[in-house]
């Protein structure tokens, strides 16, 4: 996607280096970083430098790669087997990194180049998915349309196009009239600060509305579609993604409003029968306590938002059930959970 007229991948590697975009620092500041170690890109996925599914599985599947360079002939195997233990344990949720590093490491077994050439070969198959859930969905879209999203799917979230994004992008470009309502998605921000980014960036009418606000504009009939992401669907259909997307699913269903999910067959996870078996991240108390944002004087600063003393809880997603779900956009097609079509 197009940042200041340059084209940009989310993530990319060259070498032995891998380059991102550290998407902590966005809204603010547009900067790219490169890590030079897999322990390096380990934590750039720990931290949320990089952070959406398909993102998240080219980064581990990059840094699966980077293990394999690095490792040293006398133990090679071991070594990498060591490092996908460790690459595995950044993000729990997330289909996308372990579907990554299997792939690596099994081409890795084989041959260093070979661990190369995977790990590219998945970063160009997100591309292309990603692109193709754009065509795919952009037929759900009709003119007028008021769009709800959630988090970001972005092309933020993967290596290019992104999913709950992409139909935005590819109806944009299409010439339809559209607005997007991007919740805020507390207590990371993804959607105040990322999805309203992209969007702005892209020229795409929108606004940022307070995650508890959905609801009020589906009863007031201004809101037509909702698209969000996935980090793990189950083999049942349950799904995944961001906290916060259950209710905006279950106010959908009651208002009814179609609900699609969007994501590549890489997130998909048939071993996983339903979303009880799905482990959620808890993460830091601290990302709900604390804020972080500008001063007028163009300083970031992070300050205490909540009760002094007061603990947090930070479950990173939750599940919504299959039922919930009118379809799942796919580069396949939409679909339902048994990949029968829907439209």
């Amino acid at each position: 996607m197009l940042v200041n007229g340059i084209d940009y991948r989310t993530i990319r590697m060259e070498g032995p280096s891998v380059y991102m975009i550290d998407q902590n620092l966005l809204p603010f500041e547009f900067r790219i970083i490169r890590t030079e170690r897999y322990t390096d890109t380990c934590e750039a996925i720990r931290n949320m430098t990089v952070r959406g599914a398909g993102a998240i599985g080219a980064a581990a599947g990059f840094a699966m790669a980077q293990a394999c360079l690095e490792a040293p002939a006398s133990s090679y195997a071991a070594s990498i087997e060591k490092a996908r233990i460790v690459i595995e344990s950044t993000r729990p949720t997330a289909r996308n990194l372990f579907y990554a590093v299997e792939r690596v490491f099994k081409a890795g077994m084989i041959s260093v180049d070979q661990a190369l050439e995977e790990a590219q070969k998945i970063a160009n198959e997100d591309c292309e998915a990603s692109r193709r859930i754009g065509e795919f969905g952009s037929g759900l879209i009709r003119d007028g349309f008021r769009i709800a999203t959630h988090c970001n799917a972005g092309w933020l979230a993967f290596v290019d196009y992104g999913t709950a994004l992409s139909p935005v992008y590819h109806s944009f470009k299409a010439g339809k009239k559209i607005f997007v309502y991007a919740d805020e998605t507390r207590p990371r921000g993804q959607g105040a600060r990322l999805t309203a980014w992209e969007l702005h960036n892209a020229g795409i009418p929108h606004a940022i509305i307070p995650d508890n606000a959905t609801a009020w504009y589906m009863a007031q009939g201004k809101i037509d579609l909702v698209i969000v992401g996935a980090d793990r669907i189950a083999a049942n259909g349950d799904t995944a993604n961001k906290i916060g997307t259950l209710e905006k699913a279950i106010a959908a269903k009651h208002y009814g409003i179609p609900f699609f999910v969007a994501a590549p067959t890489s997130t998909f996870d048939p071993l996983c029968p339903d979303g009880s078996h799905i482990a959620i991240e808890e993460r830091n108390p601290d990302e709900v306590l604390y804020q972080e944002g500008l001063t007028k004087d163009g300083k970031r600063e992070r300050v205490l938002v909540c009760s002094p003393g007061s603990p947090a809880l930070n479950p990173a997603f939750d599940v919504t059930p299959a039922g919930l779900i009118t379809g799942y956009i796919t580069e396949q097609g939409v679909v339902d959970y048994l990949f029968r079509s829907v439209v």
